[in-house]
């Protein structure tokens, strides 16, 4: 059994070739990869290139705690993104972080105190009556949220249906003029009927006579104002899009900007008719009864009932497209049903072409309304370019500076071995550089001030694997044996010592991952990450390496420059195996 297991040996120790082509192979597609992706250089994050980093903390009412959970945070986190990229920012960020953080990171150049008043209200849902709609432009180029294909009619069940019908054509069906007029008449009466209890408050009918053409005057006068801008909306202009249907109250009829079917529609919207708090429960929901697929139920409060039977019912009296409300979240029509009849029953479907994430997303934001859900903030970071530019060059060298440390000290206490701990230091930097700019564009990492510490730390951890497998390999050399058996006798040892104290730093990255927020994440990030790839390094390059030069005179004969030098290291004599004496045959003696 002894002579298979010798030769199983020997066969592997004379194709370390196909280690080294491996991890060869790996680092060209790695770097080819990264070029081809147009991302040569990692992420920095904002303490490194500058910007505002705001870290919110969600607040539950009282007896509400349940409400904070990954949907709602997750849906927190798309409004959020919503609002930051209306404020023309392309590379901002925003993401959970634990189970109750969020993180928005706003790169430099944008305005720091617009930002923060953004991402930190809470949402306002509303529904509101269509007074008017239109295609906007030509097809459009990114979705601001879910919306459905479609208007809708109403069931005797109570409960709203969208059918895919064009919208556009309903609106636009009239010539130019008459369908100004009649947007006209319907701003101008939705004025009127916004006022009119203020004009109903006189108790005389001489006063109230007299403030009638007052109040008809000032009514014309806003439906005027909104009719231009309404004609000079454009919603495939993200800058209007920002602007269109915020700063409005409530009570005020609005224009707004919405997609369907990759279109962006612009909307005059009319006083908000229920509030998103009204709406006590929304779900997606899969309906197998019907060929209407996925559909989403809402169903609302006690006093939300009363106030989406009222509006349906005066929907329903209505024209397409003034029979339907919009969904209006944070000024934008995530969804615009239409009805046929009031809706009295204290539920509603919508229904339509709806894909399950599309469902999913237009229930989150119908039930965020409704959320008892408010964000504080924990800190707000502001770095200049300037200052990050300082912070990320300081990194660096602090980086030059402990890899030359840990090079001398390997010069001088390895000498010879050095040729192969430098080489795999080198290996592990460039696995660790091109997985790092990888990782931005894939996962949205950025490399923080944190991060470059771990990078750092990890210099060393590297470092001392290969210290433990050179001290082994001398242990074996001081007991008497030449390298190539004290190498491989050293490496399971070594390997055991080093996949132990691996472990440990990775299982402490992950815990100081999990249980962290922030900047700190990314130095549990990078340390982790540095110590997979030390394993890697370790067994696919500096194993393979050191078994190669084994074979090499100058590293086999211990040249007192080689690190392995039997003298030096006060090895014992060479080991040698003795033979038992044959044994003399009595007969013979």
């Amino acid at each position: 059994m002894a002579a298979p297991k010798r030769g199983r040996s020997a066969s592997a120790q004379s194709k370390p070739g196909r280690s080294l082509a491996l991890i060869l192979i790996a680092i060209v597609a790695l770097t080819g990869g990264m070029f081809a992706s147009g991302h040569t250089t990692p992420r920095l994050g904002i303490d490194l290139a500058g910007g505002t980093s705001i870290t919110l903390r969600a607040v539950a009412e009282p007896g509400q705690e349940s409400a904070i959970n990954k949907t709602n945070m997750d849906t927190a986190v798309d409004i959020m993104n919503r609002r930051v990229n209306g404020l023309g920012v392309s590379e901002a960020e925003v993401q959970t972080q634990g189970n109750k953080n969020i993180i928005v990171n706003i790169p430099k150049g944008t305005n720091s105190k617009e930002a923060r008043q953004q991402v930190g209200t809470t949402a306002k849902l509303y529904f509101r009556p269509v007074l008017a709609t239109e295609v906007s432009g030509g097809a459009a180029t990114a979705s601001p949220s879910p919306s459905a294909s479609s208007s809708a009619s109403g069931k005797a069940t109570g409960k709203a249906t969208e059918k895919a019908t064009d919208k556009s054509t309903a609106s636009s069906s009239a010539t130019p003029s008459a369908t100004a007029t009649s947007q006209g008449r319907a701003v101008t009466d939705a004025l009127k009927a916004d006022s009119s209890p203020s004009a109903t408050a006189s108790s005389s009918a001489k006063a109230s006579s007299s403030a009638s053409p007052s109040a008809s005057s000032s009514a014309s006068a806003a439906a005027s104002k909104l009719e231009a801008q309404y004609a000079a909306l454009d919603c495939t202009s993200k800058a209007q899009r920002a602007k269109a249907g915020k700063g409005y109250k409530p009570t005020d009829a609005t224009i707004a900007c919405g997609n369907s079917s990759g279109q962006w529609q612009k909307y005059i919207l009319g006083p908000a008719a229920v509030d998103g708090t009204d709406v006590k429960k929304a779900q997606a929901v899969f309906n197998t009864q019907t060929a209407a697929g996925w559909t989403v139920t809402m169903d609302f409060t006690g006093k939300g009932t009363k106030k989406f039977g009222d509006i349906t019912g005066q929907l329903a009296q209505k024209t397409q497209p003034q029979n339907q409300f919009a969904i209006v979240l944070d000024g934008d029509v995530v969804s615009d049903p239409s009805v046929s009849q009031a809706l009295t029953g204290g539920s509603a479907e919508i229904s339509g072409s709806f894909t399950q994430e599309e469902a999913q997303s237009l229930a989150n934001m119908l039930s965020y309304g409704a959320l008892p859900l408010t964000f504080k903030e924990d800190s707000v970071t502001t770095v200049t370019a300037a200052l990050g530019g300082e912070q990320l060059h300081a990194g660096l060298i602090a980086g030059a500076i402990g890899l030359g440390l840990v090079v001398i000290y390997l010069l001088l206490f390895y000498r010879g071995l050095s040729v192969i701990a430098i080489p795999s230091l080198i290996v592990s930097a460039i696995l660790t550089y091109v997985i790092m700019a990888l990782l931005g564009p894939a996962i949205g990492f950025a490399l923080n001030l944190p991060a470059v510490c771990g990078a750092i730390v990890a210099i060393g951890i590297t470092a001392d694997s290969f210290i433990v497998f050179f001290e082994r390999i001398r242990d074996e050399i001081r007991e008497g044996r030449s390298l190539r058996p004290a190498v491989e006798r050293a490496w399971p040892r070594a390997r055991r010592t080093i996949l132990v104290s691996d472990f440990v730093s990775f299982l402490a990255a992950a815990v100081l991952f999990i249980v962290t927020v922030g900047k700190v994440q990314g130095f549990a990030f990078t340390l982790g990450l540095t110590t997979v790839l030390d394993v890697v390094v370790v067994f696919l390059f500096t194993k393979p390496l050191m078994t190669i030069l084994a074979r090499r005179k100058f590293f086999a004969q211990g040249h007192k420059w080689s690190g392995l030098d039997p003298k030096a290291l006060g090895a014992k004599p060479p080991l040698r195996r003795t033979r038992r004496p044959a044994p003399v045959d009595p007969k013979e003696a």
